[in-house]
Order: C-alpha cells, then structure tokens, then sequence
C-alpha cells in the first residue's frame, strides 16, 4: 500500500497592531466604558490575592456570593456599573479618587483609569 503525501500550503495569520484597546479593536460599540471596566475588575483581583483573601472571604466583604466573584474576576462583568465597582474597592480598603480635567482638544476628551 502506498501513501500519498498530501502538499499543504502554509498559510500565515494576518497581523494587525492593535489600538491598546481589545474592546475598540473587535469592534465593541462603548469600547473605552468596557476597558475601564475591564481595568477596574483586574485591581480588584490584583488586590484580593494581595491581601491573601479567598473568593469566600472576598465575597463576604464584597457582599456577593462566592461563585459571583468568580463570574466577575473571570470577566465576565457586563452587568456591573462603575459605582459598583468602586464600592467593591472601597469594600476591599481602596480609595477611589475620580477626576475630572479640561481637554485640550477633542481626541484628548476620553475616559482613562489609573491605578496606583
């Protein structure tokens, strides 16, 4: 029995620098709301396992459940607003500080997180 080698052309993924923005980037209406969202739900794990909490201990200073942490440090946060979020922070120990600044032109007036 003979057996034929079949030729097969390599093709090659296209590569397309993104934006900094995945959420702009797959074409996500509100992209910046979801980054900063995003962002805001990475602090809040960064500093869960910082302070050595469980996802039990966690929730019960968040005031959710445990297998809700999970959803959320899993990313799954669609349902969750800012003020949310923040308190989420603030139940962890975390201040959060909003601030609002002039734009010098119009490509500057965006929405920015940052973490200390």
């Amino acid at each position: 029995m003979q057996v034929e080698k079949k030729k097969t052309t390599k093709s090659r993924a296209k590569v397309v620098k993104s934006s900094g923005n995945v959420f702009a980037d797959i074409g996500l209406p509100n992209a910046e709301a979801h980054s900063v969202k995003a962002n805001l739900v990475i602090a809040i794990g960064d500093i869960i396992r910082a302070k050595g909490l469980t996802q039990a201990q966690a929730a019960a200073r968040l005031g959710l459940a445990q297998p809700d942490v999970s959803k959320l440090l899993r990313g799954q946060f669609s349902g969750y607003t800012y003020d949310r979020l923040f308190s989420y922070l603030n139940a962890l120990g975390e201040k959060v500080r909003i601030e609002v600044s002039e734009a010098k032109t119009k490509k500057e007036a965006r929405l920015e997180l940052e973490v200390a």
